[in-house]
């Protein structure tokens, strides 16, 4: 009995000093982060989305396609799940149907998932998204409908294995820059000399910043880098799937940094392409130009980020203009492009007594990574101004995603609201019952994301905000 007692208080001491080397060498828990890919090139020849001049399904590969997810948890164990894709973007029955599954499965909230979308135009239709653009007879429709099932499943696995690779990780901020983006709205793709070539400061507003994200396991070694760029994906516009310069530059880097994961989030460039274009080697170039920046980022001294998560989410209501009157759609619908395809679906909504929509229900995510670094993410395909709005506002670290968790229709600052053109609505594109948004979208959207900020304010570490979560 003695012996035994003896070898108790042994083993409460040894207990003792194990804690008490623990707190005096300084270890504190820390980030958690998991990494997980899915390539999601299709096998059948799908249609391809982007462009509503295309007239026959996709004809081959000239690289995969993939979604990748990035799984994080903080020192309180609050956790969230960025997936990246190299896709037009994500419809909005697909991002219910993946938030409804990962809450289900992994207990995270809408705050807690991000979905974003490279925008590439050389990758698939999925969904119902864009489906007026198209003429796709039912045998292509049965193919979408088959491709987008398996995609969902494959989303929601990606993202799941990566929460299930959580291993001490350390995060760091920073970013680079590379000018190729241009404002479309100022510019069309010949009126432009090589980049290398230019010799006046281009027109209209652009955002050239490169935000970058790494995450590094404990001894240095980079698992993964997460980037952005506001600018379309819209190189190319041919036949080949392909991830346009965000998949070159995806896999530039990937090849530099092995054992990495190269992650890429369009941000808002709505308004912005990349020009000129039109040839495999101008995206190539692209893609190296995006990778390089990354790289002078990683190269250069980081911001190390404290393992604090908050994230927060709302849905804010956004009018529509009145719907066009049923003469202008019969009017429409005698044509053969996609307006016609347009007005004849509406008009059979009128005919069977569906009331057409007069809101949408738009997404604003806010998340804050340590104490100071926000990562704002902004449905539907949002303008450039946006950024430079916010990050005036909120100061010039901050970054804005576009494309995030829905597209569902091009987003105008209250600037291209007042001048027009495509990019104030094009809603006949994207099947809205309307022909743009009533004025106030800005406001309402650069409000939201302020009272969002401001819920994540001060000791936010421990806080998952979902607020204004209503379909109205």
């Amino acid at each position: 009995m003695r012996s035994f007692r003896f070898i108790a208080r042994a083993m409460v001491c040894a207990a003792v000093v194990l804690l008490w080397v623990g707190f005096s060498s300084g270890q504190q828990p820390g980030w958690q982060a998991g990494v997980a890919a899915s390539r999601i090139t299709p096998e059948a020849p799908l249609w391809m989305a982007g462009y509503a001049a295309r007239d026959h399904a996709a004809e081959g590969t000239l690289h995969d396609l993939w979604v990748k997810a990035l799984a994080l948890e903080d020192a309180a164990g609050h956790r969230a799940v960025v997936v990246t894709s190299d896709l037009l973007g994500f419809p909005r029955q697909m991002y219910e149907t993946i938030c409804e599954q990962l809450e289900k499965d992994c207990g995270l909230r809408r705050s807690q998932v991000m979905l974003t979308a490279s925008h590439t135009h050389c990758g698939p239709v999925i969904g119902r998204s864009l489906s007026d653009c198209y003429p796709l007879d039912d045998d292509q429709r049965r193919l979408i409908d088959r491709y987008s099932q398996a995609l969902e499943k494959t989303v929601i696995a990606t993202a799941k294995r990566a929460l299930g690779e959580l291993a001490p990780a350390t995060f760091w901020a920073g970013g680079g820059r590379t000018p190729f983006a241009v404002n479309r709205r100022n510019y069309r793709s010949q009126e432009l000399p090589p980049i290398d070539q230019r010799t006046e400061k281009l027109e209209g507003p652009s955002d050239h910043s490169v935000p970058v994200l790494a995450i590094r396991s404990p001894d240095g070694r980079l698992r993964a880098v997460v980037f952005g760029y506001a600018c379309h994906n819209t190189t190319l516009a041919d036949y080949q799937w392909c991830g346009d310069y965000a998949g070159f530059a995806q896999l530039e880097l990937e090849q530099k940094h092995a054992g990495a994961a190269a992650m890429f989030y369009a941000g808002c460039g709505a308004d912005q392409n990349p020009l000129p274009r039109r040839s495999v080697d101008l995206c190539r170039q692209y893609g190296q130009m995006l990778a390089a920046a990354v790289d002078e980022a990683l190269a250069a001294p980081m911001r190390r980020l404290e393992p604090r998560l908050a994230t927060a989410f709302a849905f804010v209501r956004l009018d529509f203009q009145p719907p066009p009157a049923e003469e202008e759609l019969n009017a429409l619908a005698a044509g053969s492009n996609y307006r016609a395809r347009w007005a004849r679906r509406l008009l059979g909504e009128i005919e069977r007594g569906e009331p057409l929509a007069r809101s949408y229900p738009y997404p604003v995510q806010v998340w804050r990574l340590g104490t100071e670094q926000l990562w704002i993410a902004l449905g539907g395909e949002v303008v450039v101004d946006y950024p430079l709005i916010l990050k005036e506002k909120f100061g010039a670290e901050a970054w804005v995603a576009g494309y995030a968790n829905d597209v569902m229709a091009y987003i105008p600052s209250h600037r291209v609201w007042e001048e027009g053109g495509y990019e104030a609505g094009a809603f006949e594109v994207y099947g809205l019952p309307s022909s743009g948004w009533a004025e106030g979208v800005e406001e309402r959207i650069v409000a939201c994301v302020t009272r969002l900020v401001g819920q994540l304010g001060g000791d936010a570490s421990r806080q998952e905000v979902g607020g204004g979560d209503s379909r109205r």
